[in-house]
């Protein structure tokens, strides 16, 4: 049965900084016809009088909200929500608890729409990124001259925590606006540099447009990110091996990537930057390379890098399955006969080699399993008394095949 033949019992109505004034007649009507109200204090508190609805605060935590809500499942409910529901708002967190037969939503444009309407910029051409609960490194791979952001922000302090942060990266010269309480009688929008921001009465909600500038290092698009971008003990993959072993890896939207041995995570962590909505678990056994990966993610905006410490195989024993495997360190016989037994069929398998013994290992699995072996040699060219020469790395055989 379509949704538009159904009586849905929750309405999730977008509420903007203008209040009552901004709502459509079909959000009057449910408001009127509502029995419960649920929102925020400052939304409550705009109400229009002659309501016949029970009121409710929503709590602090958000989900600590959601098992009243649900006990009046089959009434009429009105949930009030910032702005668009669905865009870094609550309409998700709520609606994945219901089927989509029991609610329907009437949004209100959302600050992205109302930021980029005052400062004249392309929506679809501007990166958006929600970061009230999450860490600003986030914006990190979008750090690029002439790149323009929309942020939301949680409120006055995290604006001035970003203009820091922006300048210690090294794009201080970046032009921020500041806007506040779009669309509503307290709206105020100021533009400042990063690196001289100075302001003390920032109030939510806000979002910052950010115009970036400077000169601090981007993170290319491709694979193979510069070494100095990690820290590592040595024991890690360089960069052009790494660009080798992502490709062949290939990541897809959405994919989750075990990386097996991870060390710095430099693997995992470019796995997780090919896409917003890929996933990756990092195994490391070492203690202190766990901490440098957790670093590495965190510094390079994939702090949603999973971390695990422990041996390979008996680590990888409940965890979910991936759709590609990579073995970083710890390659062994062991740990092959493990990967067979866990993984379903059609799970990418890339190890990398550098002994003789771990070649050999890899010759045998891939007469048995098939695949593909690539063996890479390379030189750099260094100082050889006053002129130069070829200076050899250790080989590298890999291996890529599907169970």
């Amino acid at each position: 049965m379509d949704k538009e033949t159904l009586s849905p019992w929750l309405t999730i109505v977008g509420w903007g900084e203008n209040g009552t004034a901004g709502l459509t007649p079909a959000s009057r009507t449910a408001l009127e016809q509502a029995e419960f109200i649920f929102g925020a204090e400052r939304h409550l508190a705009v109400l229009p009088e002659g309501l016949s609805a029970t009121v409710k605060t929503w709590p602090v935590p958000f989900a600590d909200g959601l098992p009243e809500l649900l006990a009046r499942r089959g009434r009429k409910v009105v949930m009030l929500a910032s702005q668009d529901p669905f865009w870094f708002g609550a309409g998700t967190v709520l609606t994945e608890h219901l089927d989509f037969s029991e609610w329907t939503a009437l949004p209100a444009p959302s600050t992205f729409s109302l930021a980029a309407a005052r400062l004249g910029w392309a929506l679809e051409q501007t990166v958006c990124l929600g970061l009230h609960a999450a860490p600003l490194t986030r914006l990190r791979p979008h750090l690029a001259p002439g790149q323009r952001l929309l942020v939301l922000l949680r409120n006055g302090d995290a604006v001035a925590d970003l203009a820091t942060w922006l300048d210690k990266t090294g794009f201080g010269h970046s032009r921020m606006t500041v806007l506040e309480a779009l669309g509503g009688e307290r709206e105020q929008v100021r533009s400042c540099r990063a690196g001289d921001y100075a302001l003390q009465d920032v109030h939510h909600p806000v979002a910052v447009g950010l115009e970036v500038s400077g000169d601090g290092p981007v993170l290319s698009c491709g694979s193979g990110l510069d070494d100095d971008l990690f820290e590592h003990d040595g024991q890690f993959t360089k960069r052009p091996i790494r660009a080798l072993t992502l490709s062949a890896l290939a990541p897809r939207p959405g994919e989750l990537l075990w990386d097996i041995g991870a060390g710095s995570g430099a693997i995992a962590i470019e796995w997780l930057l090919a896409h917003p909505a890929n996933r990756a678990i990092a195994f490391e056994e070492n203690a202190e390379r766990a901490v440098r990966a957790r670093s590495n993610a965190d510094n390079l905006g994939a702090d949603r890098l999973t971390l695990v410490e422990g041996p390979a195989p008996d680590i990888l024993e409940g965890q979910p399955h991936p759709d590609a495997v990579f073995i970083g360190g710890g390659l062994s016989e062991e740990l092959l006969s493990a990967l067979t037994r866990l993984l379903p069929a059609g799970t990418r398998l890339v190890a990398n080699a550098v002994t003789l013994e771990s070649e050999a290992l890899l010759t045998r699995w891939q007469s048995v399993c098939g695949g593909e072996l690539l063996r890479v040699e390379m030189a750099t060219a260094s100082p050889l008394g006053k002129r130069r020469g070829w200076r050899a790395r250790y080989p590298i055989v890999q291996w890529q095949t599907v169970l």
